[in-house]
């Protein structure tokens, strides 16, 4: 990685002039910059802005959004911010992600830019996209700046990022002024958290960080998160591409078992990571590959133990697509390609309640119906082998099951990987399934090593199985269909995978 500017160089100016300044790193091998470099860098480069720029083909959805959330919040002024780099170590910064609700609004992925939602007296909202322009190549910006694009590579002009998002778009470094300017007689509302300055200059137009001001934000948060619950055409037709790339992933990794028995789980998350990356923007979420008793560990991401013959993969993974929608599948597999009589007792008994729990999604259905659906197979299952005592009912009620199982039988899918967190519990939670949400459904056992509840041959077993299911106008698709469930499936599909002795 090459090492010159300082990030933020260009932020430094020269005598006054306006024109950023070169300002080197401490021990860089370049100290200073000739006058004669500098006029030279500014001369001699090629028009390269586009002029047939074709909207995204999420335009019309973004557009229709905007006017939903518009209708929500009439004579109010919608601050929804990207968000920014952040730094993972000295100087180097972590992949960018633009927040979701950025995102799902605009369409745009570029880092530090916002929507405004200007009201209009007569209703509605005039919405303006403020996003960083082209590098100036008059003023040496492009080379000056450490985030210039010579470092960082092309942007999009103001006028085409116009044409791409079907917006307004204005210089993102003008917005802090322009609020300050707008401020009077409009209330305000910000969506908190992903951008700090902007945070405070919202803060500074209301008079100061209050309870109130921080309630109607979290309001305008909500109604977000509440619009997002069910998913539009070309939302499930993203999720479906993320899913059949996750499928495709997962073939991979079962083609390399042999090389991670002589690794380890790191070989497992490093394949998968390969076909995210080549097929979509990247993981949706950091890759569980689980094997042996770290299966019993619910979010074990160290991914650093070894593959063993005779023991269960548990493989948790989604690739999240270019337009940043994500999967979330799991299979457990066994590293052998076929399972033993108690691990297949223990798969079987999963597989059943994920049945059970699919068959349970359907529209006009509670949400939490599946789960318990789920929860009340597991725990007939636990009664039967004597690990809990019954009767049934009496089990459930107390939730006695959740030694064994302890997480939710599913959530939300779409942006975010736990999607919509934050809508309102009587639409989410208390709510009913409708045509176009679209959730995991995810039913696990897992019998910790350390557990003397349980026989001894069991400690150590963490078996889930995961799909993601869209809600239709009759009942239910299982988009991850495309993977085997059942124990006798999986060992074909690892027969046929796996590379022969």
């Amino acid at each position: 990685m090459t090492e010159q500017q300082r990030p933020g160089g260009g932020e430094a100016q020269d005598g006054g002039t306006g024109e950023p300044a070169f300002r080197p790193r401490k021990n860089g091998q370049e100290q200073s910059v000739s006058e004669e470099l500098s006029a030279w860098m500014r001369t001699g480069w090629a028009d390269t802005e586009k002029r047939d720029v074709r909207p995204i083909e999420q335009a019309r959805h973004t557009a229709h959004r905007r006017s939903g959330l518009s209708a929500r919040f009439p004579g109010e002024r919608l601050v929804v911010p990207a968000g920014g780099l952040k730094t993972r170590s000295n100087d180097t910064e972590y992949p960018f992600r633009a927040a979701t609700d950025y995102v799902y609004l605009s369409g745009d992925r570029s880092d530090d830019g916002c929507l405004v939602f200007e009201p209009h007296e007569g209703g509605g909202h005039e919405v303006t996209a403020y996003l960083r322009p082209r590098s100036n190549r008059e003023n040496g910006e492009f080379w000056l700046d450490g985030h210039g694009e010579l470092w960082s590579g092309r942007r999009s002009s103001l006028a085409e990022s116009s044409a791409l998002l079907g917006l307004a778009v204005h210089d993102v470094r003008e917005l802090p002024a322009l609020l300050e300017k707008a401020a009077g007689g409009v209330a305000t509302r910000i969506v908190r958290g992903h951008d700090g300055a902007l945070d405070r200059i919202v803060d500074g137009l209301r008079g100061g960080a209050t309870e109130e001001s921080a309630a109607r934000d979290e309001e305008l948060a909500v109604a977000l998160h509440d619009m997002r619950l069910v998913k539009d055409e070309w939302e499930v037709e993203q999720l479906q591409k993320a899913v059949d790339a996750t499928v495709r992933g997962f073939n991979d990794v079962v083609a390399v078992l042999p090389q991670a028995k002589a690794t380890s789980e790191r070989y497992i998350e490093g394949t998968f990571f390969l076909r995210a990356r080549v097929e979509g923007n990247d993981v949706g979420y950091g890759t569980i590959a689980a094997s042996g008793p770290n299966a019993t560990t619910l979010h074990w991401v160290r991914n650093d133990g070894p593959v063993r013959e005779g023991d269960l993969l548990l493989l948790d993974a989604g690739v999240e697509t270019t337009e940043l929608y994500t999967a979330d599948v799991t299979r457990t597999l066994p590293v052998s390609g076929t399972f033993t009589e108690l691990q297949r007792r223990v798969y079987d008994l999963v597989y059943a309640a994920q049945e059970a729990s699919i068959a349970a999604v359907a529209p006009g259905r509670p949400f939490r119906d599946f789960h318990r659906v789920a929860q009340r197979v597991l725990a007939e299952g636990l009664v039967e082998w004597g690990l809990l005592e019954g009767p049934v009912d009496r089990v459930v009620e107390l939730g006695l099951q959740r030694r064994y199982t302890l997480h939710g039988t599913g959530h939300m899918l779409g942006l975010d990987v736990h999607d919509c967190a934050r809508a309102r519990t009587e639409e989410h939670l208390y709510g009913e399934l409708r045509p176009g949400m679209v959730l995991t459904v995810e039913p696990g056992l897992y019998f910790q090593p350390d557990d003397l509840t349980v026989p001894e041959e069991l400690r150590g077993i963490g078996v889930r199985i995961e799909d993601d299911v869209l809600v239709t106008e009759d009942g239910n698709r299982v988009m991850s269909a495309g993977l085997p469930r059942a124990s006798a499936d999986v060992e074909a599909w690892l027969a046929e995978r796996m590379p022969k002795a």
